[in-house]
């Protein structure tokens, strides 16, 4: 029995969906507060297959 059903809860799985986004350099920052402002959290940040940073996140659907 899972956590939640044991709690009383929902057992029901939690549907995410993920965004991906070049970091500039300069701005990497004010980029990462504006998605955040939208409710986007940060998962992962790695280097691009061109070179600079990407950013992966993701927020409830």
């Amino acid at each position: 029995m899972s956590e939640s059903a044991e709690n009383g809860g929902s057992a029901e799985t939690m549907k995410w969906e993920y965004f991906v986004t070049p970091l500039l350099l300069h701005n990497e920052a004010a980029i990462l507060n504006n998605w955040g402002a939208q409710g986007w959290e940060l998962v992962q940040i790695i280097e691009g297959p061109a070179g600079g940073n990407v950013a992966y996140l993701k927020r409830k659907a």
